[in-house]
């Protein structure tokens, strides 16, 4: 029998009371000689399983946590945790990971950010670095020539920042949708028509260089610059599409329902909801059944519930397709947290319907995301600048963020072509027909 009850919403803060504690047992960032912010790793030096992103994720799903149940007994550690992973120039380029940096990397530190301004996260201290200037500094990095390329494919963000780096030469989703999600954001939240335009723009981009289905469904994984992004990977992960849903759903709110957005939004869920949710359960059809995904792949399901949950709040129109399926997949996830210590660690794949053995931090980020999604309809509304915001912004942040980084890349070669889904340093090998599940790494 499973430890956990989400009949109640009661019993659904007792339980992702639960899973956020046993997911906090993978960090050791509160410890003595321990850095704070990350998870144990990189595994490219033999320290744990973790890369940098990952840690951004995880304070991300536990503000959603805190925001959706009220529960605010990690809140010290969840703002020390970010603020130390800021950098110098306060834009989530700290030096100790600047040489290994993506674009999504830092996209997800600053959605992070952005979730914390939206949801009134504590504001850290006045002389501190604030949410939304956080964000706009990563923003501002990404929408400059340095980041957003159309010498090549005409335009769009490469997966990589420094030109050294392993698949600098490659442009993926989900760069782009971290990107196009925070420039949607930054809209609605500041009013800024600037960031609504970009948005407008990285979306088109997405559509003309193929990495959006035609008529804005999948969103396939990427391509190299060599070929003017014509090799396009299909694989397709969930969490690209959960990314373009909850930006989407930001530009239909932002533009008051501008049936544009309307149509994008419903065909993205459209194809969501039939690929990712396969008996309405979250399923990762690239890697699960073969049982190929990576450290990286096992935490996807959880940024998929959280940001279709978001989506049901900001477009509400939303919610009488979403929040069923999100239930019964909840329903599913925590028949799998049986194992493990306390016997209540969460498997990976919900679909088995029984404890897998497969643990770890994504998986428990997964689980709390589920369960504590079933709060949506219960929360109080994000808010904007102009609807009882705090946080402080600074549209010029950023600056410098690219220094450093101007050169000419070196060409990529076939065992250099990954993913979304891949190291950030490098690949352990290729395989044909498998190159997307033969690597280990972050977004």
């Amino acid at each position: 029998m499973a430890p956990y009850a989400i009949d109640t919403p009661d019993n659904i803060r007792k339980s992702a009371s639960d899973i956020a504690w046993d997911l906090l047992q993978y960090y050791h960032g509160n410890e003595s000689g321990q850095v704070p912010g990350v998870l144990p790793g990189p595994p490219t030096k033999n320290k744990g399983d973790y890369y940098w992103w990952q840690g951004g994720a995880m304070w991300g799903t536990l503000i959603d946590y805190w925001f959706l149940t009220g529960d605010a007994s990690h809140n010290d550690l969840i703002k020390q945790g970010i603020l130390w992973q800021v950098g110098p120039n306060w834009d989530f380029m700290p030096p100790n990971y600047t040489i290994t940096m993506g674009n999504d990397d830092q996209g997800f530190w600053a959605m992070t950010a952005m979730t914390a301004a939206e949801e009134k996260f504590p504001d850290p201290p006045p002389d501190e670095p604030q949410w939304l200037a956080l964000t706009q500094a990563v923003f501002n990095a990404m929408a400059t020539p340095e980041r957003w390329q159309e010498d090549t494919c005409g335009g769009g963000l490469r997966w990589q920042v420094p030109f050294s780096n392993v698949g600098y030469n490659y442009k993926n989703s989900i760069s782009n949708g971290c990107f196009f999600n925070i420039g949607a954001r930054l809209a609605r939240y500041t009013e800024n028509q600037t960031y609504a335009d970009w948005a407008e723009k990285i979306w088109d981009w997405m559509l003309g260089v193929g990495f959006m289905g035609k008529d804005n469904e999948a969103l396939y994984d990427g391509a190299t610059v060599e070929t003017n992004c014509t090799d396009i990977h299909r694989e397709e992960y969930s969490y690209n599409n959960a990314i373009f849903t909850l930006g989407a759903a930001y530009m239909y709110n932002y533009t008051n329902g501008d049936p544009k957005w309307e149509l994008r939004l419903n065909k993205l869920l459209d194809h969501g909801l039939s690929t990712f949710f396969p008996g309405d359960i979250a399923y990762e059809p690239q890697c699960e059944t073969s049982r190929t995904c990576t450290t990286d792949m096992k935490s996807f399901r959880g940024y998929l519930h959280r940001w279709y949950a978001s989506t049901t709040g900001i477009a509400p129109f939303t919610a009488g397709r979403i929040l069923p399926v999100l239930r019964s997949s909840a329903e599913a996830a925590v028949k799998v947290c049986t194992g493990g210590f306390r016997a209540r660690q969460c498997g990976f794949s919900w679909a088995a319907g029984v404890f897998d053995g497969n643990i770890g931090a994504g998986q428990q980020m997964n689980a709390l995301s589920a369960v504590s999604s079933l709060l949506i309809r219960q929360a109080r509304d994000t808010v904007t600048h102009d609807t009882g915001g705090t946080s402080k912004g600074d549209p010029n942040a950023g600056a410098g963020s690219n220094d450093g980084f101007k050169a000419e890349a070196r060409p990529v070669t076939v065992s250099d072509k990954v993913g979304a889904a891949f190291v950030t340093v490098g690949v352990t090998g290729v395989a044909a027909g498998l190159w997307a599940w033969m690597c280990t790494g972050p977004v």
